[in-house]
């Protein structure tokens, strides 16, 4: 692993170090933080993008969901993150200057949709993320708490397994939560017939 004890790392060094074909790293202020996703974790974040690709090819809409991609905030070169999903519209590549030779967006505007699927870090995703989509102006922002973990200033108390889909609404997200049987409400995917326990549960396909 990369280290560096006496001063941060930029996006820069951080993508010319990025192993190739294992592990997953993020950047966060200069500080490389690796992250190890559970399994029920990765069948979470598969089964929303697979849900979600078959809404992209049954509409011919204009955008595709990658293997890996990294989203540099607004105004910071020592941070850089990989969400679990991302949905980029493709006729936006054109505009980014470094997604060839990076993979790495640096416009909200190239996004459709972005997901984070919660870990124990969860303030990462409800706190940084959330943070730095919003000034990026990425228009769909959902975080999968599939077991309750946020704060309950977030998810309420007593806290449960909750969806969380905030939308950009003249600059600032608005949010809206869903929760068992509620069916996803999505400008990005409007299509889409999918509900919160769906997601949840398919944490425990093959259990």
């Amino acid at each position: 692993m990369f280290q560096s004890a006496t001063r941060e790392v930029t996006l820069d060094e951080f993508l010319d170090w990025y192993p190739d074909g294992y592990g997953r790293y993020e950047l966060y202020d200069g500080a490389i933080v690796e992250m190890q996703p559970t399994g029920t974790h990765e069948q979470v974040g598969g089964f929303t993008a697979s849900k979600l690709s078959v809404e992209i090819d049954r509409h011919l809409m204009d955008c595709f969901i990658p293997r890996q991609a990294f989203v540099k905030p607004i105004d910071s070169h020592k941070s850089g993150y990989i969400p679990d999903v991302i949905v980029l519209n493709q006729s936006s590549l054109e505009s980014e200057p470094i997604w060839k030779k990076r993979s790495t967006i640096t416009k909200g505007e190239t996004i459709r949709l972005i997901i984070e699927v919660v870990s124990t870090n969860w303030q990462d995703d409800y706190l940084t993320k959330l943070r730095d989509y919003e000034a990026l102006n990425i228009p769909e922002y959902w975080i999968i708490d599939y077991l309750g973990l946020g704060g309950k200033r977030y998810i309420g108390f007593p806290k449960q397994p909750t969806l969380s889909i905030y939308q950009l609404v003249d600059g600032e997200y608005e949010v809206r939560q869903f929760r068992g049987s509620d069916r996803l409400i999505s400008i990005a995917f409007p299509q889409l017939i999918l509900t919160a326990a769906q997601i949840f549960n398919s944490g425990n396909l093959g259990v």
